[in-house]
């Protein structure tokens, strides 16, 4: 056999690759591959295990019963709201947890166990997000199970939360996993398997609180030290499939555990990613015992249906029904496993870089370390150049072909087109995002997802194959290259940028570059294939072997498509008004649908009048454009997509130089996300302008505005203000200046006492020439050297003595007198309801039923000193 007879890329056909497949195969072919994603991809995301039942519990001994959690969750979230510092959070949630583990305890082999409960109240400071953060007197529900017959001293940690945002009876944050952990308890206190190692389940009842929980225990408990392992539980949605999202850092071995013994996987390294460069608007506990523990472990969360997060709707009946048990089994599984690990025994031996990590459909998952994937990324690129290369040398030895030289500027052209072609379907698709953007039709898909195919996806189709279908019509009959080839190098060209993309990720150190590297391996495949099938025997079948590999990464892609929009369509809602949701959408669906798209839409090359029917992916996107501009493209829902503003019924006092005293009263609208202009155009009335903000900037530290958190002075330029009748308080303000000192000509040292409510945020802004050099909060901010004026956030629980603290100045020696600083205090009074007034209400309820307030009422109040 010589390699002249050999073409790779043909089957029997005709000099120009056989006569082209009728026109109506076009949609017949695109109508299979979306039957195949929903047939495959969406039911793999919706699959959950059966649940087992309370009374079938004797058939499955050492497993999760499913239901009696779901019966405690019913319990947990009938108490309603649970705020830090409130009677349901502090008293009822805490006897409701104590209750569960003395049931535990009744029904434990005591023969086997010690299990050991009690309830921590901690105080502590430390530096989080740009804030000076302190508090007082947060519980925890602490439970250590050990073996009697075990005395090592190495724990493994299990967390999760049981206090909830404003309003919302936190039912799938993070009621969902507290439950899940109480069965998980229960579950190893009646087994005789082996507990090497003993487990502290963490209930913490502060993580809403700027996860002030998380720190109390992981720096002042006296089993903190013997942690070693961490397993997180929390949520960003109303349960459904856990999603591990972080791990380590630099521990690759607990990724080897997960893989070995979570039953129902759900991972992937791109989430971790995303979400330590800030793409997800939400952080949890692991970051506390990361940074002030340094103990590694697994962050996992829900986040199915993220349009009830920190909302009333976070209810018990919109916790998806599988996931008490889908999570049930994981967290148990990955309990005893961890539990039994020797590595706890030194974790410190076994820090060896990060792993790359992702599930495939959830029906399995592959893990291997960082530098093993640098050497797979490598191996599997220059693979498929050296294939591409092959692929390219045979078709210069095919019957009738052109001559080499010929052949190779076809390729290079035809990779010239394909980069244009790539080029043209990013530009497109992000300029619909600009323009939905810019006419203000922007997050018309939050509701109805499906929207983003017309809208984004369509573009990115009509990029991709129009193109390079005039080229090919173009040369049809220029050359005698078939068509079989012609598509054949377009997919090559196109392979080529992967492994570009590839290569470049993975030079950037970026553990996401396993993404690309799975299409081209299957393409590699695929063309390694053609080859033995056309030097055995003599036919390469190019359309179906190269269709045949298609299939594991295009369901991979769309799988990851799909779960992508689920997850991140309703971040949208709350990432802020000066975001933009549409370019970020837009650019998440171009990345991923490159991926698979550059290889199957070539195919439509070979059916009849492909350039009109490719150009039907450009019409839909014209009428996608036009159906955003009618209701059916109204991004918010009622109850189910509502659109999220803050509204606090706040009174501004100012006490000014000459001891006169300003103050107004009035609501203070904060939207969160960007499509607010509506709002404020058909409803809100008497709305202050916008310079009703930037007016009082120059006279007040952060605009004298009421800032819960740092990110609302980022959103300051949307809020608006609306004069009212002043709230009802129920603590006065109250700063009491105990002591003025000279430390020395140039420095000055002011001891407070702040009688507030138990939420409060502090300016601190020294006047010109005026530096802080100590102070009695956490120093961080002090000294890294950041920019006055500084950030301090204090949370109290069920306290009642006022708060005391001082603040040391340096200043010229020549100002004996002052002013040195102002000081100002905003109170917040976040699970008080029963004091809002009537008018307030009354405001309240203007707001249209597809809106959702966030609401409780507050003070600011400042001073010069």
């Amino acid at each position: 056999m010589t390699f002249s007879s050999i073409d790779i890329t043909t089957e029997k056909s005709s000099k120009k690759g056989g006569d082209k497949w009728p026109w109506y195969g076009a949609p017949i072919f695109c109508v299979i591959w979306f039957t195949l994603f929903y047939v495959t991809a969406i039911p793999s995301f919706f699959s959950y295990p059966k649940m087992i039942y309370v009374q079938d519990e004797g058939n499955h001994p050492d497993e999760f019963i499913g239901e009696r959690a779901k019966i405690q969750l019913a319990e947990y979230s009938a108490i309603g709201n649970k705020m830090t510092g409130s009677i349901n959070n502090e008293e009822h949630v805490v006897n409701f947890l104590l209750r569960e583990v003395q049931k535990i305890v009744d029904q434990s082999r005591t023969d086997l166990y010690d299990i050991v409960s009690e309830v921590q109240y901690s105080s502590g400071a430390f530096y989080l997000w740009d804030a000076a953060t302190s508090y007082d007197n947060v519980s925890n529900v602490v439970v250590r199970i050990s073996r009697k017959d075990t005395a090592n001293d190495n724990y493994l940690l299990v967390n999760s939360h049981y206090d909830s945002e404003v309003k919302t009876p936190a039912a799938g944050d993070d009621g969902v996993m507290v439950v899940i952990m109480l069965e998980t308890l229960r579950v190893i206190a009646r087994s005789e398997r082996p507990l090497a190692h003993a487990v502290v389940f963490l209930f913490n009842g502060a993580e809403e609180s700027n996860m002030l929980g998380a720190h109390g225990f992981i720096t002042k408990h006296r089993w903190a030290a013997n942690c070693k392992a961490l397993i997180n539980l929390d949520s960003t949605g109303s349960g459904g499939r856990e999603v591990l999202f972080q791990t380590g850092p630099n521990h690759p071995w607990l990724m080897n555990y997960y893989k070995k013994y979570a039953p129902h996987p759900f991972s992937i390294t791109l989430g971790e990613e995303l979400f330590q460069n800030n793409f997800i608007p939400s952080d949890t506990d692991f970051r506390i015992f990361r940074d002030y523990g340094n103990v590694p472990g697994l962050d996992m969360a829900h986040a199915l249906n993220g349009y009830v997060y920190h909302t009333t709707y976070d209810n018990f009946k919109n916790v998806a029904r599988g996931t008490y048990q889908t999570t049930g089994d994981n967290v148990l599984a990955l309990t005893w496993a961890l539990a039994n690990a020797p590595e706890l025994d030194d974790t410190s031996a076994h820090e060896k870089g990060h792993a790359v990590f992702f599930d495939y459909l959830g029906w399995f998952i592959i893990v291997y370390t960082e530098s093993a994937s640098i050497a797979i990324n490598i191996v599997v690129s220059v693979a498929a150049l050296i294939c591409i290369g092959i692929s390219v040398y045979f078709m210069t030895k095919s019957n009738d072909a052109d001559a080499p030289k010929a052949v190779a500027v076809r390729f290079g052209i035809i990779f010239l087109v394909q980069l244009g072609a790539v080029i043209i379907a990013w530009g497109l698709t992000i300029l619909v995002a600009v323009f939905m953007h810019g006419v203000g039709l922007g997050e018309s898909w939050y509701y109805s997802i499906w929207m983003t195919f017309g809208l984004y996806f369509c573009p990115m189709f009509f990029g991709l194959g129009l193109l390079p279908a005039f080229y090919i019509g173009w040369t049809k009959h220029k050359t005698n290259m078939k068509l079989n080839q012609t598509i054949a190098c377009f997919m090559h060209a196109h392979c080529i940028l992967i492994v570009f993309l590839c290569l470049l990720l993975t030079g950037l150190g970026i553990r996401s570059a396993f993404f690309p590297m799975i299409g081209l391996f299957f393409y590699t495949i695929s063309m390694i294939v053609q080859l033995i099938l056309k030097v055995t025997i003599k036919k390469s079948f190019f359309m179906s072997v190269h269709l045949a590999c298609q299939l594991l990464p295009f369901f991979y892609y769309t799988y990851l498509n799909y779960v992508f929009l689920l997850v991140f369509v309703p971040m949208q809602g709350r990432d802020g008004p000066d975001s933009k949701p549409d370019m970020l959408i837009a650019a998440f669906i171009a990345l991923m649908t490159m991926h698979f798209a550059g290889f199957i839409i070539p195919i439509l090359n070979k059916f009849r009048k492909s350039k009109i029917f490719i150009s039907v992916f450009g019409v839909l996107t014209i009428i996608f454009i036009i159906l955003a501009a009618t209701p059916v493209g109204f991004p918010f829902k009622e109850d189910l997509a509502a659109q999220r503003y803050y509204v606090l019924h706040t009174q501004r006092t100012r006490h000014n130089a000459d001891n006169s005293i300003t103050q107004e009263t009035g609501f203070y609208i904060q939207p969160v996300d960007t499509r607010y202009s509506e709002l404020y155009d058909t409803t809100l009335k008497n709305v202050e302008p916008e310079s009703w903000i930037t007016d009082n900037c120059a006279s007040e530290p952060y605009c004298g505005l009421p800032l819960y958190n740092g990110r609302w002075l980022d959103w300051k330029d949307s809020a608006r203000w609306i004069y009212s009748t002043a709230p009802v308080l129920p603590v006065v303000t109250e700063l009491n200046e105990i002591s003025r000192q000279s430390i020395s000509l140039n420095k000055k040292r002011y001891e407070f006492s702040l009688k507030a409510g138990d939420r409060i945020v502090m300016y601190v802004d020294p006047m010109e020439k005026v530096k802080i050099t100590n102070w009695s909060f956490d120093e961080t901010v002090l000294v890294d050297g950041h920019t006055a004026p500084y950030f301090i956030y204090h949370v109290s629980s069920m306290i009642k003595e006022p708060y005391n603290f001082w603040l040391e100045f340096e200043h010229d020696a020549a100002n004996t007198d002052g002013p040195y600083f102002k000081l100002a205090v905003s109170v917040h009074f976040l699970h008080h309801p029963e004091y809002y007034t009537s008018e307030f209400k009354e405001f309240l309820s203007t707001f249209p039923a597809w809106t959702y307030t966030t609401d409780w009422f507050s003070s600011y109040e400042s001073w010069i000193f």
